[in-house]
């Protein structure tokens, strides 16, 4: 206990004194002399210490990409050391952190590498509040910091945070290697360039030594030369031109390549580049002479085709204002690009249009797909309306490598994989066969071949217990186990599904003999490749796919299994092309669309089966017993989209496009998905500072009364398939707002703003070097001295942190003294007024 004011203390005998002869004040009454001395208490400000002897010790790990081959080789020693070295009142508590901090449960043994956030990130200030909000008042605390010292974002805040808690902050520097290190230190490049304009971009790298290094240039992921770059005292450059001869945002990559470097993340450095022009459309076709593109050319439109599908990117809808897909199946799409089509519709204001076909909708293996959720139908076909039975064989890879743990998750890449395989039992009939197979360096039947009816539960409770037990995978008899299988089924279509690891997809055998066996049978095999392109086994994969008349699908991420399972289920069991010619039927409907009436064609060569959605408009159904949607149509968020099911090329067009209206058709429908023009007097300016973005919103005064209807709204996602979630704005004058925010790591964002039912996109747009990497001194200075202001050291000596004095904490007692003076003279005044004493004897009777 301790007194704020101790001369305070030489009332108190005077009080008492004056108590035995200031009888006016009849201060002989106990309560009264109490109340005296809880005043004089409170005049003295008389604090208690708040601490016992014990010590809460903090340790924030950094698990960051930069830290981690630095500190995980010392880790378990030096939580050992903390662990020996703490007294019996100490406690001890690990909160692990990067771009996010997970305070580290009891069962995790030091040094433990389990850590599943994202490590892009160094967030000490953020790892600092999380462990500043857990510590309990009653304990002193310190915070040790394990790390490399180079924070991804700023420690503002955080010396008055640790001063307002009474908490020191110490650190332990895991020291960065002194030599043999290259990094880039700048890539420059223009933001935005016009249609073939020429432009010069530079690298700037730096290294401890002087010499030459290979640098390799990648625009869109495709490298477009190798060159050497001289490093005179620790600095060398290279200049490079280029030009653009195509629409959108290109991304540019410069890797360097040495052959000894101790740190090899801060070797690359990217950024994307745009090509400014108008607004087009995105023509993505099966045909190489689609009509569709002279009609939509002959309008006005400024049309680009596709036909190689792979090569749409995120940053071919840079630009953009509608995407068409006429006839093209997901599984020849970049699964980034389908992924970035949701955020470009509902957030971008952009149009969508699928077109039918039998690689389209269902058929092309689109159900379960990113674009399913915003067509204006369904494209699952109804149990009832089946005609044929399928017999589908799945087999699946349980080799070692189907062990891991997804990033982010407690799932392993198996349990993803049975997930995809109970999704697909689940999406066939009741009349419909199944039969499972897990294959490792033989088959192993899981389930045999059965109808699936009343076995659906078994099956799919059978499939979620398939476990990894190690080895490869040898497809060749995991396809012969499910043909034999296939053999014994009297249905009208026979099916594998191949789920194999592209990069560990082992014994091809006899493949081919079997395939064309397969092939003579018509039955047909499709393969999900967990992995890429690149792999090396990915171009085996392939080829099973093709010589087994089947659909190929490769992903990176096991959290999109069950989506392609799905896909391909659907494909082969649940979507349903009619080739016969059907007549149509207009609706009012159209009337939303175009301004007058449509004389529809008589008569469509076939369409795709599909089911008009809730809240969707049709403008024209067959006349058949589907009455199904021919042309469908809605609003979803700032943008619109359009399903055409009958084809407008290719096979099964012919009436189509013989139809007298087939050009104003095509026109309205182009013009409807460009949406509204929006007027002149706004503009948007996005741009990098460093790992910080900035976006300025201007616009005149013929904008103000909208502004002042509807706020401007600015929305961002990070990646292809990112959430969006709102930023601020800061309104800096009349007619100029501003947003800014840090982006993490060395992905990419999109944004869009929106002003009512206007929408001004932006992106995509990044960090160009992963701040991660960028080893800013500033940050480890910032961390020095807040360490030092919250009364923090340096600790090259762990053990010697058990030994810091212990912060000085007080806790005032004002507040309850008060409330006893309080209690005290209402119960006086009481005793008082009532003559109350318990002290005065009874008198005789």
């Amino acid at each position: 206990m301790r007194l704020l004011h101790p001369e305070w203390l030489l009332l108190i005998p005077l009080f008492a004194a004056a108590g035995w002869y200031w009888r006016g004040l009849r201060l002989e009454k106990p309560l009264r002399v109490v109340c005296l001395l809880l005043v004089t208490l409170l005049l003295c400000q008389i604090q208690v210490r708040r601490h016992g002897d014990g010590l809460d010790l903090w340790v924030l790990v950094d698990r960051s990409d930069s830290a981690k081959d630095l500190l995980m080789p010392k880790l378990e020693e030096w939580e050992a050391i903390l662990e020996r070295s703490k007294k019996a009142a100490d406690r001890l508590h690990f909160v692990d952190f990067a771009d996010e901090a997970v305070t580290r449960g009891a069962q995790l043994r030091a040094g433990s590498t389990d850590f599943a956030g994202n490590t892009r990130a160094t967030r000490i200030n953020s790892a600092a509040g999380h462990a500043l909000a857990q510590m309990r008042h009653e304990r002193a605390s310190r915070l040790l910091v394990l790390t490399d010292g180079y924070s991804t974002e700023p420690l503002d805040g955080l010396t008055e945070r640790l001063g307002s808690q009474g908490v020191p902050l110490d650190y332990r520097l895991a020291a960065q290697p002194a030599k043999n290190d290259w990094r880039i230190a700048a890539f420059v490049l223009p933001r935005r360039v016009q249609l073939r304009e020429a432009f010069l971009a530079e690298v700037v790298v730096l290294a401890d030594q002087d010499g030459k290094v290979p640098l390799e240039l990648f625009r869109n992921g495709a490298s477009i030369g190798k060159r050497d770059v001289e490093v005179v005292n620790g600095v060398g450059r290279l200049r490079f031109t280029d030009r653009l001869s195509g629409a959108g945002a290109f991304r540019y990559q410069a890797t360097l390549l040495p052959t000894d470097d101790s740190l090899v993340g801060n070797n690359t450095a990217a950024q994307w580049v745009e090509v400014q022009g108008g607004p087009r459309v995105i023509l993505a076709t099966a045909y190489e002479k689609d009509p569709l593109a002279d009609v939509l050319r002959s309008q006005g439109f400024d049309v680009q085709v596709v036909t190689a599908l792979n090569e749409l990117q995120v940053g071919s809808l840079t630009g953009a204002k509608v995407v068409v897909l006429n006839n093209v199946p997901a599984y020849r799409m970049d699964s980034e690009f389908v992924r970035a089509l949701d955020f470009f519709v509902h957030h971008q204001g952009g149009g969508l249009a699928m077109i039918g076909g039998k690689y389209s909708f269902a058929s092309g293996g689109w159900f379960g797909s990113p674009v399913e959720p915003l067509l204006p139908v369904s494209m699952e076909m109804k149990q009832e309306h089946r005609k044929l039975a399928v017999a589908l064989a799945i087999v699946m890879d349980r080799s070692g490598s189907m062990a891991m743990t997804v990033p982010g998750t407690s799932l392993q890449k198996m349990d993803l994989a049975n997930e995809g395989a109970a999704r697909g039992i689940e999406l066939l009939g009741d009349n419909d066969f199944v039969s499972v197979f897990a294959v490792d360096s033989e088959a192993h039947e899981i389930a045999p071949l059965m109808a699936v009816g009343q076995n659906r539960g078994t099956l799919q409770n059978v499939v979620r217990r398939v476990e990894s037990t190690g080895g490869g995978i040898y497809v060749y008899q995991g396809l012969v186990a499910a043909w034999k299988q296939l053999q014994q089924a009297q249905v009208g279509q026979r099916h594998v599904i191949l789920f194999a690891d592209a990069a560990d997809a082992e014994e091809p055998g006899e493949y081919k003999r079997l395939l064309e066996e397969m092939q003579k049978e018509k039955a047909t095999v499709s393969v999900i490749g967990l992995g890429t392109e690149k792999d090396p086994d990915a171009d085996f994969l392939k080829d099973v796919a093709k010589r087994g008349n089947g659909r190929i699908f490769f992903n990176a991420n096991p959290n999109e299994l069950p989506a392609l399972f799905a896909q391909e289920t659907v494909a082969v069991a649940r979507s349903a092309f009619v080739e016969e010619p059907v007549a149509i039927k207009g609706t009012p409907g159209w009337m939303e669309m175009a301004a007058g009436a449509m004389e529809w064609m008589p008569q469509a060569d076939g369409y795709n089966l599909s089911y008009l959605r809730p809240g969707a408009t049709q403008a024209a159904v067959t006349s058949d017993e589907y009455t199904a949607p021919l042309v469908a149509f809605w609003q979803r968020g700032a943008g619109r989209v359009a399903a055409v099911s009958c084809p407008l090329g290719g096979d099964f067009s012919q009436k189509t496009r013989a139809w007298k209206n087939y050009g104003s058709f095509c026109q309205s429908l182009g013009r409807w998905l460009m949406g509204e023009q929006v007027p002149p007097g706004v503009g948007l300016r996005a741009g990098m500072d460093g790992s910080r973005l900035k976006a300025d919103l201007f616009f005149d005064e013929t904008w103000n009364d909208r502004v002042a209807q509807h706020a401007p709204e600015l929305v961002l996602a990070e990646g292809a398939g990112g959430v969006a979630h709102p930023v601020s704005w800061e309104r800096l004058a009349p007619g100029h707002f501003r947003a800014t925010l840090e982006i993490e790591g060395e992905h990419y964002v999109r944004g869009a703003v929106k002003i009512g039912d206007a929408a001004f996109p932006f992106g995509p747009i990044n960090s160009v070097v992963n701040p991660e990497w960028s080893f800013d001194r500033s940050r480890l200075t910032e961390l020095r001295a807040v360490s030092q202001r919250s009364g923090g050291a340096e600790r090259v000596d762990l053990s010697d942190v058990w030994n810091a004095p212990r912060p000085p904490a007080w806790r005032d007692v004002q507040r309850w003294l008060l409330i006893a003076l309080v209690a005290m003279l209402v119960f006086e005044a009481w005793q008082t007024r009532t003559g109350w004493n318990p002290l005065r004897k009874k008198e005789a009777v």
